[in-house]
Protein backbone atom coordinates (compact mmCIF):
# COMPACT_ATOMS: atom_id res chain seq x y z
CA UNK A 1 0.00 0.00 0.00
CA UNK A 2 2.80 2.18 0.34
CA UNK A 3 4.03 2.28 -2.74
CA UNK A 4 0.50 2.96 -4.18
CA UNK A 5 0.04 6.33 -1.66
CA UNK A 6 3.32 7.05 -2.85
CA UNK A 7 2.20 6.85 -6.43
CA UNK A 8 -0.78 8.97 -5.60
CA UNK A 9 1.23 12.19 -3.81
CA UNK A 10 3.13 11.57 -7.40
CA UNK A 11 0.12 11.92 -9.43
CA UNK A 12 -1.15 14.97 -7.43
CA UNK A 13 1.60 16.73 -7.62
CA UNK A 14 1.40 16.70 -11.37
CA UNK A 15 4.82 14.00 -11.76
CA UNK A 16 4.47 10.65 -13.32
CA UNK A 17 4.47 6.97 -12.63
CA UNK A 18 4.67 4.27 -15.05
CA UNK A 19 2.47 1.30 -14.70
CA UNK A 20 3.46 -2.92 -15.66
CA UNK A 21 -0.34 -4.57 -16.81
CA UNK A 22 1.30 -8.16 -15.78
CA UNK A 23 3.10 -10.50 -17.78
CA UNK A 24 0.27 -12.76 -18.67
CA UNK A 25 -2.37 -10.02 -19.84
CA UNK A 26 -0.37 -7.45 -22.62
CA UNK A 27 2.84 -7.35 -20.90
CA UNK A 28 2.99 -3.63 -21.57
CA UNK A 29 4.39 -0.80 -19.10
CA UNK A 30 2.64 2.50 -19.73
CA UNK A 31 3.77 6.05 -18.76
CA UNK A 32 0.75 7.63 -16.63
CA UNK A 33 0.09 11.63 -15.47
CA UNK A 34 -2.97 13.16 -14.38
CA UNK A 35 -4.43 14.55 -17.52
CA UNK A 36 -4.53 17.94 -16.09
CA UNK A 37 -1.14 18.66 -16.02
CA UNK A 38 -0.22 18.32 -19.27
CA UNK A 39 1.67 20.49 -21.25
CA UNK A 40 3.70 20.56 -24.47
CA UNK A 41 6.68 19.21 -22.52
CA UNK A 42 4.46 16.28 -21.15
CA UNK A 43 3.47 15.54 -24.63
CA UNK A 44 7.31 15.40 -25.95
CA UNK A 45 8.41 13.06 -23.25
CA UNK A 46 5.47 10.75 -23.68
CA UNK A 47 6.32 10.60 -27.86
CA UNK A 48 10.25 9.98 -27.05
CA UNK A 49 10.53 8.25 -24.10
CA UNK A 50 7.38 6.10 -24.42
CA UNK A 51 6.36 5.89 -28.42
CA UNK A 52 2.84 4.46 -28.08
CA UNK A 53 -0.67 6.09 -28.79
CA UNK A 54 -1.53 9.00 -26.20
CA UNK A 55 -5.06 8.68 -24.64
CA UNK A 56 -6.78 9.88 -22.22
CA UNK A 57 -8.51 7.68 -19.78
CA UNK A 58 -11.93 8.28 -18.45
CA UNK A 59 -14.28 7.06 -16.12
CA UNK A 60 -17.52 4.88 -16.98
CA UNK A 61 -19.80 7.24 -14.98
CA UNK A 62 -18.68 10.57 -17.22
CA UNK A 63 -18.27 8.94 -20.64
CA UNK A 64 -22.35 7.62 -19.79
CA UNK A 65 -23.30 10.87 -18.76
CA UNK A 66 -22.24 12.62 -21.87
CA UNK A 67 -23.10 9.81 -24.08
CA UNK A 68 -19.56 8.95 -25.04
CA UNK A 69 -19.68 4.98 -26.75
CA UNK A 70 -17.22 2.38 -26.78
CA UNK A 71 -15.98 2.67 -30.25
CA UNK A 72 -16.83 -1.15 -31.31
CA UNK A 73 -20.40 -0.17 -30.05
CA UNK A 74 -20.49 2.55 -32.88
CA UNK A 75 -18.74 -0.51 -35.44
CA UNK A 76 -21.45 -3.09 -34.77
CA UNK A 77 -24.48 -0.34 -35.27
CA UNK A 78 -22.84 1.00 -38.45
CA UNK A 79 -23.60 -1.88 -40.64
CA UNK A 80 -22.55 -4.78 -41.98
CA UNK A 81 -19.15 -3.87 -43.33
CA UNK A 82 -17.93 -1.91 -40.15
CA UNK A 83 -19.74 -4.25 -37.71
CA UNK A 84 -17.19 -7.02 -38.95
CA UNK A 85 -14.45 -4.93 -38.13
CA UNK A 86 -15.42 -4.58 -34.36
CA UNK A 87 -13.29 -6.52 -32.43
CA UNK A 88 -15.09 -7.91 -29.66
CA UNK A 89 -12.24 -9.49 -27.63
CA UNK A 90 -8.72 -8.60 -27.77
CA UNK A 91 -5.92 -11.27 -28.09
CA UNK A 92 -5.23 -10.82 -24.43
CA UNK A 93 -8.81 -11.45 -23.52
CA UNK A 94 -10.59 -7.98 -22.74
CA UNK A 95 -13.48 -5.83 -24.70
CA UNK A 96 -11.71 -3.22 -25.99
CA UNK A 97 -11.68 0.41 -23.86
CA UNK A 98 -11.29 2.26 -26.59
CA UNK A 99 -13.77 5.61 -27.68
CA UNK A 100 -13.71 8.40 -30.19
CA UNK A 101 -10.53 10.48 -30.61
CA UNK A 102 -10.72 13.63 -30.31
CA UNK A 103 -9.64 17.75 -30.96
CA UNK A 104 -10.31 20.81 -28.99
CA UNK A 105 -12.00 23.33 -31.09
CA UNK A 106 -9.61 25.73 -31.05
CA UNK A 107 -6.33 23.19 -32.44
CA UNK A 108 -5.12 23.98 -35.66
CA UNK A 109 -3.89 20.36 -36.56
CA UNK A 110 -4.43 18.74 -33.59
CA UNK A 111 -1.40 16.25 -33.73
CA UNK A 112 1.13 19.05 -32.25
CA UNK A 113 2.57 19.12 -29.12
CA UNK A 114 0.77 22.02 -28.23
CA UNK A 115 -2.65 20.99 -29.92
CA UNK A 116 -2.40 17.69 -28.01
CA UNK A 117 -1.72 19.34 -24.75
CA UNK A 118 -4.44 21.86 -25.54
CA UNK A 119 -7.16 18.99 -26.22
CA UNK A 120 -5.66 16.80 -22.95
CA UNK A 121 -6.05 19.83 -20.51
CA UNK A 122 -9.67 21.13 -22.17
CA UNK A 123 -10.58 16.97 -21.56
CA UNK A 124 -9.46 17.15 -17.78
CA UNK A 125 -10.98 20.59 -17.35
CA UNK A 126 -14.78 19.31 -18.64
CA UNK A 127 -14.72 16.03 -18.31
CA UNK A 128 -16.90 15.89 -15.06
CA UNK A 129 -18.89 19.20 -16.22
CA UNK A 130 -22.28 19.56 -18.22
CA UNK A 131 -22.40 16.89 -21.74
CA UNK A 132 -23.26 20.35 -23.38
CA UNK A 133 -19.94 21.68 -22.10
CA UNK A 134 -17.92 19.05 -23.59
CA UNK A 135 -19.73 18.57 -26.47
CA UNK A 136 -19.33 21.99 -27.13
CA UNK A 137 -15.86 22.00 -26.84
CA UNK A 138 -14.25 19.33 -28.93
CA UNK A 139 -15.28 17.73 -32.50
CA UNK A 140 -13.94 13.83 -34.13
CA UNK A 141 -12.22 12.46 -35.36
CA UNK A 142 -9.27 13.78 -34.12
CA UNK A 143 -6.02 13.09 -32.43
CA UNK A 144 -6.43 12.35 -28.42
CA UNK A 145 -8.07 8.94 -28.14
CA UNK A 146 -10.52 8.38 -25.58
CA UNK A 147 -10.84 5.63 -23.23
CA UNK A 148 -13.01 4.33 -21.14
CA UNK A 149 -12.39 2.23 -17.93
CA UNK A 150 -15.21 -0.35 -16.79
CA UNK A 151 -14.23 -0.62 -13.61
CA UNK A 152 -11.19 -3.29 -11.98
CA UNK A 153 -13.91 -5.10 -10.87
CA UNK A 154 -14.41 -5.87 -14.87
CA UNK A 155 -11.30 -5.02 -16.25
CA UNK A 156 -8.26 -5.03 -15.14
CA UNK A 157 -6.25 -3.19 -18.11
CA UNK A 158 -3.85 -0.20 -18.23
CA UNK A 159 -7.10 2.42 -18.41
CA UNK A 160 -9.01 0.62 -15.14
CA UNK A 161 -5.37 0.60 -13.60
CA UNK A 162 -4.61 4.14 -14.22
CA UNK A 163 -8.26 5.80 -12.92
CA UNK A 164 -7.83 3.75 -10.03
CA UNK A 165 -5.02 5.37 -8.91
CA UNK A 166 -6.70 8.37 -10.02
CA UNK A 167 -9.13 8.61 -7.99
CA UNK A 168 -7.00 7.44 -5.00
CA UNK A 169 -5.07 10.78 -6.42
CA UNK A 170 -8.15 12.82 -6.61
CA UNK A 171 -8.01 13.10 -10.10
CA UNK A 172 -10.41 13.32 -12.75
CA UNK A 173 -8.99 12.31 -16.40
CA UNK A 174 -5.60 10.08 -16.63
CA UNK A 175 -2.79 10.08 -19.22
CA UNK A 176 -1.15 7.31 -20.77
CA UNK A 177 1.66 6.12 -23.05
CA UNK A 178 2.74 2.60 -23.75
CA UNK A 179 6.73 2.57 -23.35
CA UNK A 180 7.77 0.71 -26.67
CA UNK A 181 11.20 -0.83 -27.63
CA UNK A 182 12.84 -2.57 -30.45
CA UNK A 183 10.28 -3.74 -32.52
CA UNK A 184 8.14 -4.74 -29.33
CA UNK A 185 7.24 -3.26 -26.13
CA UNK A 186 9.55 -2.24 -24.12
CA UNK A 187 10.21 -5.20 -21.41
CA UNK A 188 9.76 -4.85 -17.94
CA UNK A 189 12.94 -4.27 -16.14
CA UNK A 190 14.20 -1.58 -19.02
CA UNK A 191 10.48 0.28 -17.64
CA UNK A 192 11.46 -0.46 -14.38
CA UNK A 193 14.61 0.87 -15.14
CA UNK A 194 13.75 4.71 -16.85
CA UNK A 195 11.46 4.82 -13.64
CA UNK A 196 14.26 4.44 -11.47
CA UNK A 197 16.40 6.44 -13.17
CA UNK A 198 13.72 9.47 -13.26
CA UNK A 199 12.66 8.88 -10.04
CA UNK A 200 9.20 7.47 -10.79
CA UNK A 201 6.93 4.91 -9.08
CA UNK A 202 7.35 1.73 -10.46
CA UNK A 203 3.54 0.00 -10.11
CA UNK A 204 2.42 -3.78 -11.43
CA UNK A 205 -0.68 -4.32 -12.59
CA UNK A 206 -1.14 -6.83 -9.26
CA UNK A 207 -0.15 -4.09 -6.78
CA UNK A 208 -3.03 -1.81 -7.93
CA UNK A 209 -5.42 -4.65 -8.07
CA UNK A 210 -4.70 -6.30 -4.64
CA UNK A 211 -4.24 -2.87 -3.25
CA UNK A 212 -7.32 -1.05 -4.92
CA UNK A 213 -9.36 -3.74 -6.50
CA UNK A 214 -10.80 -5.43 -3.50
CA UNK A 215 -12.30 -1.83 -2.21
CA UNK A 216 -13.95 -1.76 -5.53
CA UNK A 217 -15.36 -5.09 -5.49
CA UNK A 218 -16.27 -4.03 -1.53
CA UNK A 219 -18.51 -1.14 -3.18
CA UNK A 220 -20.29 -2.65 -6.10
Amino acid sequence: MEKIEKAAEQLKAGRMVVVYDGDTREGEADIMVGAGFVKPETVRVLRKDAGGLICVAIGGEDAKRIGLPFYTDILEKSGRAAAKLACSRTAYGDKPAFSVAVNHKDVYTGITDEDRALTISKIDETISGPASVFIDSFYSPGHVFLLIGRGLENRKGHTELSLALAERAGLDAMVLCEMLGQGKALSKNKAKAYALAHGLVFLEGKEIIEALGKEKVKKS
